[in-house]
């Protein structure tokens, strides 16, 4: 650290939403003074949003727990580290010696995927609890995009992306990355790549309930009926067969297989069929399925509006069907697959073959649904708290369920039925006020950084890592010491993280050592081991997967390959160049080739035909993004919550005169779980028959120590969202198209 009152500026990669935008920090004594966008940054090139600029702003948060929080009669103090864990101890420990572990569950929430100590090591402290009740914020974002693409590549980890920087043709449906910097697809300054295709002469289209933000850029808006983009997709992909336009070309042919089953089951699909239910002409259907098929390169990319809805899985399987059969996958300016510098489950073991994706190794057990990736849907949670011999203790690590997950309020209500519950978090909030004990991270300037997820869906492949920017606080464990301390107390192991962490990376040595993939395949373990020396921790971890990775020097394999310290040396990042065609040697199914008709997919496509005849709800919910927030936890930052009220419910003018609402009214909004009162917002940015509400508000309860967000309280959509709802393959939490009615609130 430099002098007293002396500043400086360091670099670092935002952590705050999937963009991954490079930030220049001019700080002094322990406080930001500026921050700005990295100019030099190799991946954003100077561009921030409003979020990056307030990571000042959360560090110095008064309302950010600095010790951890114990209950006692009924309020919850302060109290020492030591003491945290003594209670930890008993009340854990104690949960699982009078119930069994299979009565203790676990909920991750999103920040893990922006954070590299759970990254690294939830996988180990979750394992030692013993228990197949695990939840994460997967189940009510991006799960049935990962399912779908298991069944498809062999992985769920291969997601492939748009080419953004080098396509000629933009399909977009359900996402607004004008608003949400893009998911799933990693492009710090997504706005401005997308005016690139069409400054460059491309086409850029929206399919949305409503005219977002992106939709306003792009070349055409295609109003579609919110929940029925799988019908839209099987009907343009039908519509590519019957007329001789499918072929996935030259460089995938022999890698392909299921295209006459495809055919066949695609049959009842018509575009005048699916015209009436969609809400998109049949001449609309067709002319969209010959533009991408006559673009010179074109990507299809769907977003949260096609996963989380009753046909998720199926819609996300159509997707990449459809990059598939126009030639598309695989090919510059189409749909890529990033290469992260790290590896990934596609770059390790036998090249273009494996063991395929499986499911419902358990089940659970109210309601018998299948694991997926290790974990139950997260709309279950409730009901397997509830039930007779139901879960009994709880550990929650950033995560916060009563916003942002189905029928909020029973899920607050069985929290507090729990014998224990322990929280990782930063704040006070909606779920964790229900915690016997919270545990405080480091602040995100306390810790270092690395993107493990979003690497893996970037739309360029680079690496870049942030050291941390202020020194923890005396006594402040890092937070993979605490995450390993909670393993380690519950599943009885006497060993200090520290000691568990050498396990751990001993452990992963000694595997790499035996994978003739690996590029230390046949080494001495303890060589390796000590070749790590002296780091610690993630960096430590991360320093062995970077030179283990595509790109890594194999421990002197590859002379100037990428290290930890080659990142740390240039805090800029280091570009490694545009997305490389992989294919086949990514594949891990076990017929070696993209299995375009997988069985458990083609078994839906008969619920999906019989949508084609289902009733339509007069009035359904939706979502939207915003700019300045990212689900529920940045809303007790003032700069990103002032100004016009945002939890707005939006309602179309034709609608808001049949309900007998006006904007600026307060509205009634119920659906079979609850209801909400919500301030009305009449615009014809929603279509006919569509209300929105955005998700993760609603912090007007008692028990928060969340002073601005309650002054910018919101409703919580998700008291409106049904916790039976779900998509049935991937058990993904129906979000989007929620019947609702809608009256004056009196």
């Amino acid at each position: 650290m430099s002098g007293v009152g002396e500043a400086r500026t360091v670099y670092r990669t935002c952590p705050l939403c999937e963009a991954t935008c490079g930030l220049e920090l001019t700080v002094r004594d322990g406080e930001v003074l500026r921050i700005r966008g990295d100019r030099d940054d190799v991946f954003s090139r100077g561009f921030i949003c409003p979020k990056g600029s307030v990571l000042g702003q959360l560090h110095a948060d008064p309302d950010r727990l600095r010790a951890p929080l114990v209950r006692r009669y009924g309020r919850q103090e302060e109290v020492s580290w030591d003491e945290a864990w003594r209670v930890v101890a008993e009340g854990l420990g104690g949960a699982v010696a009078r119930h069994g572990r299979e009565r203790l569950a676990v909920y991750l929430g999103n920040p893990n995927a922006h954070n590299l100590s759970p990254l690294l090591y939830n996988r180990t402290w979750v394992r030692a609890l013993r228990t197949r009740q695990r939840y994460s914020a997967s189940s009510v974002d991006q799960l049935p995009k990962q399912l779908a693409s298991g069944w498809m590549f062999g992985s769920p980890t291969a997601v492939a992306v748009p080419d953004l920087d080098r396509t000629d043709y933009l399909l977009i449906l359900g996402a607004n990355p004008m608003a949400s910097n893009g998911s799933l697809c990693t492009a710090p300054d997504f706005p401005g790549r997308l005016r690139a295709i069409r400054g460059r002469g491309g086409r850029v289209v929206v399919v949305d309930p409503a005219r977002t933000r992106t939709a306003d850029e792009a070349d055409e808006w295609v109003a579609i009926r919110p929940g029925t983009d799988a019908l839209l997709l099987a009907a343009i992909v039908r519509e590519l067969v019957v007329t001789g336009r499918a072929d996935p070309g030259d460089h995938l042919r022999a890698h392909v297989s299921g295209m006459d089953d495809l055919a066949v089951a695609l049959a009842p699909f018509g575009a005048d069929t699916v015209s009436a239910a969609t809400g998109v002409s049949a001449a609309t259907i067709r002319r969209l399925a010959v533009e991408l098929a006559e673009a010179p390169s074109a990507a299809v990319y769907g977003r949260m509006g096609t996963t989380t809805v009753a046909f998720g899985t199926t819609a996300s399987w159509l997707v990449d069907v459809l990059n598939v059969v126009t030639g598309n996958l695989d090919r510059a300016g189409g749909a890529m697959f990033p290469l992260p510098a790290t590896g990934g489950p596609t770059t390790r073991g036998e090249s273009g073959r494996g063991e395929g994706f499986r499911t419902g190794r358990s089940r659970s057990v109210v309601r018998g649904f299948p694991e997926i990736l290790g974990e139950y849907p997260a709309a279950l949670m409730a009901e397997e708290i509830e039930h007779d011999g139901g879960v009994r203790a709880l550990v929650t690590v950033a995560g916060n369920p009563v916003l942002s997950t189905p029928n909020g309020a029973r899920l607050s209500a069985a929290f507090g039925r729990l014998d224990f519950m322990v929280s990782v978090d930063p704040y006070l909030n909606e779920t964790t006020r229900h915690a016997d004990v919270i545990l405080p991270p480091p602040s995100h300037l306390e810790r270092s950084h690395y993107d493990l997820v979003f690497t893996g869906f970037s739309v360029r492949n680079t690496a870049n890592y942030s050291p941390p920017v202020f020194e923890r606080a005396e006594g402040q464990p890092d937070e993979w010491e605490i995450l390993l301390r909670i393993g380690a107390i519950v599943g009885g192991i006497d060993m200090e993280p520290s000691a568990i962490d050498d396990a751990v990376l001993r452990g992963a040595v000694e595997s790499m050592c035996g994978d003739a993939s690996s590029p230390v395949h046949g080494r001495d373990p303890g060589e390796i081991v000590s070749a790590l020396e002296p780091r610690r921790g993630p960096e430590r971890m991360l320093d062995l997967l970077l030179r283990t990775g595509p790109y890594g020097d194999g421990f002197g394999a590859s002379p100037g390959g990428l290290t930890l310290a080659a990142l740390e040396a240039a805090p800029h990042g280091v570009d490694l160049g545009p997305l490389q065609p992989r294919m086949p040697g990514m594949l891990r199914t076990q017929s070696g080739t993209i299995e375009l008709a997988p069985q458990q997919l083609l078994a839906d496509l008969p619920r999906l035909r019989a949508l084609v005849d289902a009733p339509v709800p007069p009035l359904v919910l939706v979502g939207r993004r915003h700019l300045r927030s990212n689900n529920s936890w940045m809303h007790n930052v003032a700069s990103l919550v002032r100004g016009r009220p945002r939890c707005t419910l939006q309602v179309h003018p034709d609608d808001a005169a049949s309900c007998g609402v006006r904007d600026g009214d307060s509205a009634r909004v119920a659906s079979r779980v609850g209801e909400v009162v919500a301030r009305v917002e009449v615009t014809d940015a929603v279509s006919r028959g569509v209300v929105s509400l955005p998700h993760g508000w609603g912090h007007d309860v008692d028990g928060v120590r969340l002073g601005v967000a309650r002054e910018f309280a919101g409703v919580n959509s998700n008291l409106l969202t049904d916790e039976e709802q779900m998509d049935p393959l991937s058990g993904n939490a129906v979000l989007n198209g929620i019947p609702v009615t809608v009256a004056p609130a009196g």
